[in-house]
């Protein structure tokens, strides 16, 4: 009897164990390697330490759960608890998730995050209507241009096969007159050993992950925008957590945010010499062809303005106040 007693109060904790725990997938659209996604795999880390395993979250990349455009939809309706995307993705949704988007606006780390300071009161706002928790945010390294050839002027990239995968690139390449050619993270590689791509605008980290240096040859270190990956959480999964393990979801999701920032620098410069290992030419834009992007970058500007009426206005105040 008491064998059996004590079987049956074994397995009632047991379940009870079972009960408790909670699993979340985590959708990115970035590879593996990305510095962003081993910065997710710490925060699962984290989450999971700090909880005593009663959050346990799976990192899905490389687009393989959702692809980019779909990942915060998902996350908005509960299909995903927990996602990443890329802001500047939704720019057509709501300006000011593309303001760091904009080329030239904020092109250095310093100059990012005093965007992200004046940014992020105006996302938490927006994203609690859509029913979503901002975690945190952090910032891919500078953009260059990728080429196959290289590019003196602006009138260089006139006809050539831009590779687009969201509204402000886009519109650069519409400005520019080149055709765009839309293209996801995940679909990079195969565009460009297909041909389908000569010229793009990322990061250092983007061009090795998706292997450039096979097919372009050159790197314009133009260091246009830095924009950035925001980790979003479904509020209703988040409130159906235990206060303990909300506080330790935030708490990781604090510790990623500084420790992202960090290692973006770092990686960039990683990312930088490796390149240069793999016979890619990396060089500054000359003073026309950086003068043709502000121009660009000026106009988009303005356009961004008026599509952003008030809250535009006092983002970009509140950014330049000294």
């Amino acid at each position: 009897m008491r064998s059996t007693l004590a079987f049956v109060t074994g397995m009632i904790a047991l379940c009870g164990a079972v009960v408790a725990q909670t699993r979340w997938d985590l959708p990115t659209a970035y590879a593996t390697s990305d510095f962003h996604t081993r910065n997710l795999a710490e925060f699962a880390q984290d989450v999971d330490r700090e909880t005593a395993g009663r959050l346990k979250i799976t990192i899905y990349a490389n687009a393989t759960l959702f692809k980019a455009p779909e990942i915060k939809r998902a996350v908005q309706g509960g299909q995903a608890p927990i996602g990443e995307i890329l802001l500047a993705n939704h720019a057509d949704e709501w300006a000011v998730f593309g303001a760091d988007g904009l080329p030239f606006l904020a092109d250095s780390y310093d100059a990012a995050w005093k965007l992200y300071r004046a940014q992020r009161p105006l996302l938490e706002r927006k994203f609690a209507e859509q029913g979503v928790l901002l975690l945190y945010a952090v910032p891919w390294p500078p953009q260059g241009i990728y080429s196959r050839r290289p590019l003196a002027t602006g009138r260089d990239l006139k006809g050539t096969k831009w590779r687009a995968y969201n509204p402000p690139t886009a519109r650069i390449a519409e400005l520019m007159g080149a055709h765009s050619v839309t293209v996801q993270a995940a679909e990079l590689p195969q565009a460009l050993a297909q041909g389908m791509v000569d010229v793009y605008m990322s990061s250092s980290i983007t061009g090795l992950s998706s292997h450039t240096a096979e097919h372009l040859k050159y790197w314009i270190d133009t260091r246009a925008w830095l924009p950035k990956n925001a980790v979003l959480v479904n509020k209703q999964a988040f409130d159906a957590l235990d206060r303990q393990t909300q506080l330790a979801v935030l708490k990781a999701g604090a510790q990623a945010e500084t420790r992202g920032w960090q290692q973006s620098g770092t990686a960039n410069d990683e990312a930088i010499a490796q390149l240069r290992k793999l016979g890619v030419i990396v060089q500054p834009p000359s003073p026309q062809l950086k003068a043709d992007l502000q121009k660009v970058g000026q106009f988009m500007l303005q356009e961004w303005t008026e599509r952003a009426g008030a809250e535009g206005k006092a983002l970009l105040e509140a950014y330049r106040k000294p």
